[in-house]
Formats: structure tokens, sequence, C-alpha cells
């Protein structure tokens, strides 16, 4: 489940994320009362069997669900908390509604996995990120250069509009461009091909930085629980 939102003074509105129909709402009647039906279930983050009724709209019924996995561990740590919140949040608005996206659901399912375990480094939520992105069709390329397909060289430039980074050749065709560290680009490059190498605390900051402002650009506003996570001093 990625989200809940309180309505009147016994309901929620839930929305799902599911491997087979994608991102859903459902309306859980006396969800917020009854203790038989929901029993605490419908926590964020909580993987769930759902039984659900369509209708005439895009609200499907939620009538009862059973927990497969609550990753109820991960929540005893403002870290874990604030990087599940962040993923969830990614998912729920890059995901679209009644469209199945198997490799993001179980990219979601595993990393929650792995946080609740204390498995998930810092580095694998900025794979998480880029494997949510590439799921969805918003990659963002790091090399070569996204407009010429040239080495990006050692004066690259970033630019959510044009798709990710361009060479010094190319960057006056994107005025609105942002330098970017050579050594980011070939990190978030080879991080975004499938190696497994940690990045140090910096190439971190820097590498969530574009990451962010892609993100932003893309969804036309900043991701709330990045500010959380800002809070919490989680990277």
């Amino acid at each position: 489940m990625l989200s809940t939102v309180d309505f009147g003074e016994a309901d929620r509105i839930v929305t799902l994320f599911t491997r087979a129909h994608g991102r859903l709402s459902a309306f859980a009647a006396g969800a917020r009362k009854s203790k038989r039906r929901f029993a605490g279930a419908l926590e964020a983050g909580t993987h769930l069997t759902a039984w659900l009724v369509t209708g005439s709209g895009d609200t499907c019924r939620l009538d009862k669900v059973d927990v497969i996995r609550s990753f109820h561990r991960l929540r005893d740590d403002l870290a874990r908390i604030a990087r599940a919140m962040y993923c969830l949040e990614l998912c729920r608005e890059i995901s679209r509604d009644h469209q199945p996206n198997e490799p993001l659901f179980d990219a979601l399912a595993q990393y929650l996995g792995l946080l609740e375990e204390k498995k998930a480094g810092p580095t694998s939520l900025i794979k998480f990120e880029l494997d949510a992105l590439q799921y969805t069709g918003f990659m963002p390329r790091f090399s070569p250069c996204a407009l010429c397909g040239q080495p990006t060289g050692d004066r690259p430039r970033f630019d959510p509009e044009h798709g990710g980074v361009v060479c010094a050749s190319c960057s006056l065709r994107v005025p609105y461009g942002i330098p970017a560290r050579p050594e980011v680009v070939d990190a978030l490059a080879r991080l975004q091909a499938g190696e497994r190498t940690p990045m140090p605390a910096e190439l971190r900051a820097r590498s969530r930085e574009l990451l962010n402002l892609f993100i932003a650009h893309h969804l036309g506003r900043k991701l709330k629980s990045v500010e959380f996570m800002e809070q919490v001093g989680t990277d």
C-alpha cells in the first residue's frame, strides 16, 4: 500500500500499488473504527492481499485485506522510515492508474525487504530511484551526451528538460542546465549500468541533488518526503 487519506469520521481512501493492475484507489468504509475487517493493516508500506469490488468509477471498494508482510521492523528507525516513505511516494507519483508495472512492483517490495533487514545501504536508494525511473519511462541519461551522443567530457551540464547530462559543446543549447561534476555523472552512469560500487557521502549528496531536480521537473513539484529526509539527515 502506498498511502492513505482519512475520509469523514470513520473511512479511509487508500492508494494501492498492485502487481496485476498497477496503481488503484480504494474506499475502505469504517477503516478507522473496524478492528475486525482491517485490524490496523492499512499502513503505508504494508504488503497486502486485498479483496476489491469494482464499480462504475475509478475508485474501488476495499472489503478485506490479509497482511503478507508489514515491514514493521523498519519503523523503529527514522532514517529507514524516511527512505521507505520516499520510495512509496516516488512510486505513487510516477506510476499510473490501472497500468501494471511488475518490475517496479517487485523492485519496491525487494527494496523495502532489504531496508527492513538492514541490508540496504545509502547507495541502494539511489539505485532504486534510477531503476524506478527506468521502469516508468522517465530514465535520465548520464552517458553519453543526451543531445549529441558524444562523451560528456570534463564540463558536463545537467538539464532535465533535455533528458539528462549534456557535453560542453551542447551546453549552449541548454541555457538552463546546471554544472555537474564529472565524477558525479560518472558514478551515476556506472550505477545505472548495474555496477554496485558504494558511493562516498559527498557523491551521494550531489547525486541526490540531480535526481531531485530531475524528478521535480517531470512531476512539476518536489516530493514532500524529500524534505522529511533532509530533516532526518538521511541521504
